[in-house]
């Protein structure tokens, strides 16, 4: 029955389980336009705990999502040049990228953005994998707080490997960036460095041969934009030297023109 649904079909149905699904929107109107609608059910699923969702709903998630990825278009590598050494530089949306890995800037809770809406890159991952992906996020979680006691927080520059569920690529890396909160030390560059190195040896170890990293800790976690791509290019570069053939493609994904600028100038 849900391969005959159309598109806006499986819209109107979603944005009603998922209202119904949750306690405290369960009775908020739905707006008659498309982008309406699609705010609701985004909104809706930024702020979902992980839980148990209707395997119903979850087929009809899925099919919805994975449209709405082929109607944006998904972006293969091979569309992408090479600048040098396997390295690319790419302005776009992540979630269009059919690598087998993207990095995802992820905070210490590791359950994705539950801001409705948001901008950040954690919500947009989430939001376009489905809500299976914050339910696997939760499950890795659970395992190491059982480990390390009920506290327990993702280290930074500690990756976790997910699958990406309804993203064009095989896998998403999870992984804590370094906050700036004041003055950028010699500590923070070498956990951003971490962060890229850690990625990388984590893919390697999962036969994962190209990898897409967004612009890890700048934004709302304060690194200094144009030194973050220096400690980006540089690191990568050098773990490229250090393990020729482990790695077949890098591509840097940028959001802003200041960081295409700064990456473009930095890998030729």
């Amino acid at each position: 029955m849900s391969e005959k649904m159309t598109q806006n079909q499986r819209l109107d149905y979603l944005v009603e389980e998922f209202k119904a699904d949750s306690d405290e929107y369960k009775d908020l109107q739905t707006p008659a336009d498309t982008d309406g609608k699609r705010r609701i059910l985004r909104s809706l699923m930024n702020i979902r705990m992980p839980r148990r969702m209707d395997e119903a709903v979850l087929r009809i998630q899925d099919e919805y999502l994975k449209e709405r990825i082929r109607e944006n278009g998904i972006v293969k590598l091979a569309d992408i040049p090479v600048i040098r050494d396997g390295i690319s530089v790419w302005q776009g949306d992540i979630t269009r990228l059919a690598a087998d890995a993207i990095v995802n800037a992820a905070n210490s809770q590791m359950l994705g953005c539950f801001i409705p809406m948001h901008t950040c890159i954690d919500n947009c991952i989430h939001t376009f994998a489905g809500v299976q992906l914050r339910a696997e996020c939760k499950r890795q979680m659970n395992r190491l707080r059982e480990r390390y006691g009920r506290d327990y927080e993702q280290p930074t520059a500690v990756p976790m490997l997910t699958d990406a569920y309804n993203l064009p690529a095989k896998k998403v890396v999870h992984i804590v960036g370094p906050i700036v909160r004041y003055e950028l030390t010699p500590k923070l560059e070498q956990n951003l460095a971490d962060c890229y190195r850690n990625t990388l040896n984590m893919c390697v170890d999962h036969n994962l041969v190209s990898v897409a990293f967004c612009c890890i800790s700048t934004g709302v976690f304060h690194f200094p934009n144009k030194r973050a791509a220096e400690i980006a290019v540089q690191t990568v570069s050098k773990w490229m030297r250090e393990h020729p053939g482990c790695m077949e493609r890098v591509v840097f994904n940028v959001f802003q023109d200041e960081d295409k600028k700064y990456y473009e100038e930095l890998v030729r």
